[in-house]
């Protein structure tokens, strides 16, 4: 729970003068759905333990804004209304909401500019299993995965296109805004490499900035970030971060990106945080787009196509199927559940399925942070703006390789049909598919959600043939070994 003496953007103040992280994001996501469902959202009201209770919840509040076209916009629209309305900006005493303080007219920042002195990279290189992949190699390892489940035939077909139009990559026609530039599958890498003109938001830690301005100088683009000692704190300074975005980039056309990471609460604060500034930007700024990366272990609505093919990985278990039959009477289903229950019906008659990848470890802040990025991508695109939002595959990147029960759950993953990523491959292969959302420009899809499974790299846990959380325990048991050798 955040701290009384906490400054720039804090959750609210209950009754008792406590900042409540579970109050707020309970009424956020009742708020959120209330409209399309009013009795789920009584029973988010009225859950006695949010912490535990929250997964299936949200699988439920998935499926509600799944339903309708508009439902799901009128979701998105009165989810982000609930947090702005309930997140504080507290500064020097004063309080009052964030949207208000990003339009305080503040003066921007002093800035400067890195310009990078390599060579822009020109055609899509991914690097993957100790290889650098380009060319018929890459297109060859793209349809691999396409064949294995590991990515959508969509994502195979975007990245596949991105190989043959390398003049795409000449990013030197663009500006990108990224709010936690340093962020390990952040794009900022790629971009640079590409030529792009990158405007840097992020911490003011050494540690950060050192290794985003190497990485500005060697790459063949250029870097603007505030003066004087790197870094602005997004939670803190969030009005500068507005004036400093809403007329940088020299004008070139903007694509604003929500990268920015926190562990715990501060997630939810530091990702409101961005999303005051997107909304800002967006609206003064008609030309911009917005970016971000959809977490793979969140709740999803995916088309009867794919669960279909999960379905038929349960049926063609072979040999496991008899033996995983004891744990599972054992358990009551408990273990080895197949993927996917009762299906949900669109208003235009078609099937869909809630793929249940949430991970209780990770903690409802987590998953309120990483809607709340979501719901911002429907609205942008409901608003007529360009939208790229894709989902990444599971990768090994710090903030889960910290956590010994998610690295162990990774490191076994392969044995249920899931391929975990190395953040440098994941970080290539996610701004290919930015660059491709910019150039391509396919239209916005009939229903919002279809933004979020068209390009998605989930790394095979929408098709695995079992319910994620009854084989995750699994997972961490039989991958364990290898993480303790790595320690």
């Amino acid at each position: 729970m955040p701290q009384g003496d906490e400054q720039g953007v804090v959750f609210p103040r209950e009754h008792d003068g406590r900042r409540s992280t579970t109050a707020t994001g309970r009424a956020v996501w009742a708020d959120a759905v209330r409209g399309v469902d009013p009795a789920l959202a009584q029973r988010i009201e009225a859950a006695p333990d949010w912490r535990k209770d929250y997964v299936d919840l949200v699988v439920e509040h998935t499926a509600a804004a799944a339903r309708t076209a508009t439902g799901a916009v009128e979701v998105a629209r009165a989810g982000l209304t609930s947090l702005a309305g309930r997140m504080q900006y507290d500064q020097e005493g004063r309080s009052g909401t964030v949207d208000v303080a990003v339009r305080s007219g503040l003066g921007a920042p002093d800035v400067e500019t890195v310009r990078g002195g390599g060579t822009r990279v020109q055609e899509l290189v991914v690097p993957y299993a100790g290889q650098q992949l380009s060319g018929d190699a890459l297109r060859r390892q793209l349809d691999t995965w396409v064949e294995r489940g590991t990515i959508e035939p969509s994502c195979g077909q975007a990245l596949h296109r991105v190989v043959d139009e390398p003049e795409w990559l000449d990013l030197s026609d663009r500006a990108f805004a990224l709010l936690g530039a340093g962020a390990e599958l952040g794009p900022l890498v790629p971009l640079l490499s590409w030529g792009g003109h990158v405007l840097a938001v992020d911490v003011p830690k050494p540690q950060v900035w050192e290794r985003i301005l190497a990485t500005a100088r060697a790459g063949a683009g250029s870097l603007t970030h505030p003066a004087g000692e790197p870094g602005i704190d997004l939670l803190t300074r969030t009005p500068e971060v507005a004036a400093f975005l809403r007329t940088a980039g020299d004008g070139l056309p903007l694509t604003v990106g929500s990268y920015a990471y926190a562990d715990g609460a501060r997630h939810v604060q530091v990702v409101h945080a961005s999303d005051a500034v997107i909304d800002l930007l967006l609206r003064e700024r008609p030309d911009t787009s917005y970016a971000e990366l959809a977490t793979p272990t969140d709740a999803f609505a995916v088309p009867s196509e794919v669960v279909d093919d999960a379905r038929r990985r349960w049926v063609h278990r072979g040999w496991r199927a008899l033996a995983q039959k004891p744990a599972q009477l054992v358990t009551r289903g408990g273990l080895y559940a197949p993927a996917y229950g009762a299906l949900v019906e669109r208003e235009d008659g078609s099937t869909l399925g809630i793929a249940d990848v949430l991970v209780p470890q990770q903690g409802p802040n987590y998953t309120l942070a990483k809607r709340v990025q979501r719901w911002r991508a429907v609205v942008a695109q409901a608003d007529g703006h360009l939208v790229s939002a894709n989902v990444a595959p599971a990768t090994n990147t710090r903030s889960v390789t910290k956590n010994r029960m998610l690295a162990a759950a990774y490191a076994g993953a392969s044995r249920f049909g899931v391929e975990v990523f190395a953040p440098e491959t994941s970080r290539v292969l996610m701004a290919a598919l930015l660059v491709h959302d910019l150039r391509a420009k396919t239209p916005a899809p009939a229903h919002p959600d279809d933004l979020f499974v068209s390009g998605a790299a989930h790394g095979g846990l929408w098709r695995a043939a079992y319910r994620p959380a009854s084989v995750l325990g699994l997972a961490a048991l039989t991958g364990l070994p290898s993480t303790l050798r790595r320690r």
